[in-house]
């Protein structure tokens, strides 16, 4: 007999036993579905029943690079996620052709001047550069990977000039002193893994004039990778800075103080996503993490919903008193404004006592969390274009608009949001999701099941591999370099030599129907709704 006959039957057999493997697959499963009690669809239509479900499975993703259109897509459309990937990776932030913005929707718009600022007349640090690298597309064909170049880049840091520097608690013992409007919102080693964490240090120490804020997780070692600014947030459940009976250790709170990175503290009383305490699963609290949190390892951890220290705005005051006493350096607190008066009492008690934060972080409803539920992120809170004129309108009411910072968080990830975020009033910006997406967030939307696949929001040591640091901590050196040059962009095309000097008269608002509102004259709407002072 020759070989190819040989092959012939040897070919035949095989594909002879596979259809009958199938088969008897086939038929198990057929009989196994007809049998089982949890699927109505599968005990009627075993085949059909599965290949619905295969399709339900995929179904994030066909709709996410498929049927969504580029602007559709939530919490972050196509457009939105490519914008940042842009930025991070090739240093661009230009389109072509037009916008895709819908025009007839009302909005905010950044009023321009009929004499725009010149290059020249920017003022900035100028001496300040940022070394780092980006690619550069060579080719994008069809069916093959794209043809890049990695290259060195160098730039300028795009940083404030001296004079308008951001201080926070410039009467404390060590004023927190800023050069760039633009940090990195509460992030916790834990929700993100190690690499993850090493990479945004890395990058944003390499940016310079910004911070990191730790999270409500505790500080550890990654965070201080980078040699960047901090903000050591401290939580409910007071992880990294508790004692065995779950109350502060004091002595580790001065022990976390005397690191010359950590620059100010906050206690986190809402996160605009989570109007309740923080959650991590047990999976993640791994032997490292516990031991950073002071809590045991592998039990699932849920911080109370408010502090235990405290029950009022008195009490909380003299508990933000004593850890400025203690540390000597600002002390702030992160809100979630829920209506009108929802700071009305701590700004009066302000300026009855003296007594307060020296800044407040306001978090919008649209902001993001590693693991939260339905009702609160959609439902609890306001978002941050409502909250942040409410505190700020409130502040003002009492004469205290000028004792604290203001930091707005939500959503807050292109230069055009982040100067009308100023424009209402805010002093600084904080980015959380826009700084996962350049260390490689593709929204899967698993940050609280351990497992994200490109190993962002995840303990998983395998799945943490596909980050690779000494790539990553570039692209968020790039977006962020490139959203303070985008800033001090619009800053001269609406008539100011600086993003610092944005105020209410420098955005309008336009309703669906074309009606056009200063920003000035909301905010005196606001004003009128909160009150004077009685």
């Amino acid at each position: 007999m020759k070989l190819a006959d040989i092959l012939i039957i040897i070919g035949f057999f095989v594909v002879a036993v596979i259809v009958i493997a199938i088969v008897i697959f086939l038929i198990y499963l057929l009989i196994f579905d007809r049998n089982q009690k949890s699927h109505s669809i599968l005990r009627n239509y075993p085949a059909l029943g599965r290949i619905r479900y295969f399709f339900e499975k995929i179904g994030p993703e066909m709709r996410q690079y498929w049927f969504n259109s580029d602007t559709e897509g939530k919490p972050f459309s196509r457009d939105d996620y490519e914008h940042i990937v842009k930025g991070a990776k090739y240093k661009r932030d230009v389109v072509g052709f037009g916008s895709r913005r819908d025009f007839d929707e009302e909005g905010f718009y950044v009023r321009n001047d009929m004499f725009p600022k010149l290059t020249e007349e920017i003022k900035m640090d100028d001496e300040a550069k940022v070394f780092t690298k980006r690619y550069l597309l060579l080719k994008d064909p069809l069916f093959s990977q794209r043809e890049e170049k990695w290259e060195d880049d160098e730039s300028p840091a795009y940083l404030l000039h001296d004079d308008d520097a951001v201080v926070i608690g410039p009467n404390t013992k060590y004023p927190f002193v800023l050069k760039g409007l633009i940090g990195m919102s509460a992030m916790s080693y834990g929700a993100l893994g190690k690499n993850a964490i090493t990479a945004l240090s890395k990058g944003l120490g390499m940016a310079k004039g910004t911070w990191m804020n730790t999270g409500e997780g505790g500080l550890s070692p990654y965070h201080l990778e980078g040699d960047v600014d901090i903000i050591m947030q401290i939580g409910p459940g007071l992880f990294g800075i508790r004692d065995k009976n779950g109350d502060v250790d004091w002595e580790e709170l001065k022990r976390k103080s005397e690191i010359p990175q950590i620059k100010a503290f906050e206690l986190k009383l809402a996160q605009g996503a989570k109007t309740r305490g923080g959650h991590i699963d047990g999976e993640k609290v791994n032997p490292e993490i516990a031991e950073i949190r002071k809590v045991e390892p592998y039990k699932s951890v849920d911080s109370p919903n408010r502090f235990h220290q405290f029950s009022d705005v008195p009490s909380m005051c003299d508990f933000i008193e004593k850890i400025r006493n203690e540390t000597g350096k600002p002390v702030g607190m992160k809100i979630v404004v829920g209506g009108n008066d929802s700071v009305e009492e701590l700004a009066k008690y302000m300026k009855e006592t003296g007594k307060g934060p020296d800044f407040i972080t306001v978090d919008g409803g649209e902001g993001g969390t590693g693991a939260s539920y339905q009702e609160l992120i959609d439902s609890v809170g306001l978002p941050i274009k409502s909250a942040l004129p409410i505190l700020v309108s409130t502040l003002q009411k009492y004469g205290v608009r000028d004792r604290v910072k203001i930091i707005a968080s939500g959503k807050l990830f292109t230069p055009d949001r982040i100067a009308i975020a100023l424009a209402m009033g805010a002093d600084l910006v904080n980015i959380a999701r826009g700084f996962m997406i350049t260390v490689g967030c593709i929204q899967t939307l698993k940050c609280h099941s351990n497992a994200c696949p490109v190993g962002v929001a995840t303990t998983d040591p395998d799945l943490q591999k596909a980050l690779v640091i000494d790539e990553k901590k570039y692209r968020v050196v790039n977006f962020l370099v490139t959203l303070r040059k985008g800033l001090f962009r619009i800053s001269a095309a609406a008539g100011i030599d600086s993003p610092v000097h944005f105020a209410p008269k420098h955005v309008m608002y336009k309703d669906d129907k074309g009606v056009v509102y200063s920003l000035e004259s909301i905010l005196q709407d606001i004003q009128k709704q909160i009150g004077d002072v009685s």
